[in-house]
């Protein structure tokens, strides 16, 4: 019988150069735990992270600058020791001539697409032979604003791509946009293709497809909402069906949310409360793709940007920024309940949680 691959957490940071700021874990899939095997250090706010694990290369956003002088945005490509977790630099390369907040490989792992919300504009880097990133080889500019103070420009939060491998969302905080783009692979090259607006003040950040229905999502951080779209796969459209607030009735405090994901199973949808503290879970009424409140779960730390569900759905592992800590729950599957196990790993300002196996 074949032993089971050993499931890794990656973990993405704010963190100075000159300190340690890109982790990878053990993961215990029977408790939900976390052991820390190997940090990086030599990069600036490596704050989001992609995994090819079949090739076992980590990929990781950073600032660099320019020969001008000036702060722009990097991302560098790391080979990963399937039996250790220790990581070695391939490379490093300026992507974006502003500092970026997101990064996706699309599904034949041959580009990654990254995002920047002080410039407000996407790019796409290709992915070498050997795993290295190349030169940026196109860059999208978005327009337009809104009506809140954050919203005077442009920006651009994250980009995902749908499972055709055909089409990515990107999500625009200060246009109040989603602008799809079709992807051009061997190219290297976005397309657009159709804008959907949301409702103004809304400030989409990120988004999540459905497993297996025809239905997308978005998570709103200046209007503490989540949006529920009909998505049409073929011609690359979204279509509102409705929109849910991410808080309890009674919360009056200051809140912006972050991020979203969906269960294997496509019957829970979650959803990160930054001020709130919390994760909220939904049920999805799967014949509709409508949202219901199933409860609120303190996430035990502040500021909760980002999190993962474990491979196998068991685990939810929350990155708590100002709490310093990533803390497990268990995740009931028939319910989508979460209840914290006790478990926690204590790393300086963790933001992004990635899960893979290796080789």
């Amino acid at each position: 019988m074949e032993q089971s691959k050993q499931v890794f957490a990656f973990i993405g940071s704010y963190a100075e150069a000159d300190t340690p700021s890109v982790y990878s874990c053990a993961y215990d899939e029977q408790t939900g735990s976390l052991k820390l095997l190997h940090q990086v250090d030599g990069l600036k706010n490596p704050t989001f992270l992609e995994v090819h694990g079949e090739k076992a290369r980590l990929y990781a956003i950073t600032e660099s600058v320019n020969e001008a002088g000036q702060k722009c945005g990097a991302a560098a490509a790391f080979a990963v020791n399937p039996s250790t977790g220790e990581m070695s630099l391939l490379n490093k390369e300026i992507t974006l001539p502003a500092t970026t907040c997101h990064i996706a490989l699309d599904h034949t792992y041959t580009n990654a697409i990254v995002a920047s919300y002080h410039g407000g504009m996407v790019g796409v880097s290709p992915i070498l032979e050997d795993g290295k990133l190349g030169p940026i080889s196109d860059i999208k500019q978005h327009e337009g604003k809104s009506i809140l103070p954050a919203q005077t420009q442009p920006r651009a939060h994250s980009v995902f791509i749908d499972a055709n491998n055909r089409y990515a969302v990107a999500c625009d905080l200060g246009a109040d946009k989603l602008i799809i783009y079709k992807l051009n692979i061997d190219n290297h090259r976005l397309i657009p293709h159709s804008i959907t607006e949301v409702a103004p003040g809304s400030g989409p950040r990120h988004f999540a497809f459905h497993p297996s229905k025809p239905y997308g999502y978005v998570i709103n951080e200046l209007g503490s909402t989540v949006m529920a779209f009909h998505y049409d796969a073929e011609h690359g459209t979204l279509t509102e069906l409705q929109s849910v607030s991410t808080l309890p009735e009674n919360f009056a405090g200051e809140n912006g949310t972050a991020d979203i994901h969906l269960s294997n199973d496509g019957k829970f949808l979650y959803g990160s409360n930054r001020g709130h503290d919390s994760i909220v879970v939904y049920a999805i009424d799967e014949a509709t793709g409508k949202l219901e409140v199933v409860e609120y779960t303190s996430t035990l730390g502040g500021h909760p940007r980002n999190f993962g569900l474990s491979p196998d759905n068991r685990f939810v592992l929350v990155a708590n920024r100002d709490g310093n800590n990533i803390v497990t729950f268990a995740r009931d599957a028939a319910t989508g309940k979460l209840t914290a196990t006790g478990s926690e790993l204590n790393v300086s300002k963790p933001v992004c949680i990635k899960f893979s196996t290796l080789g």
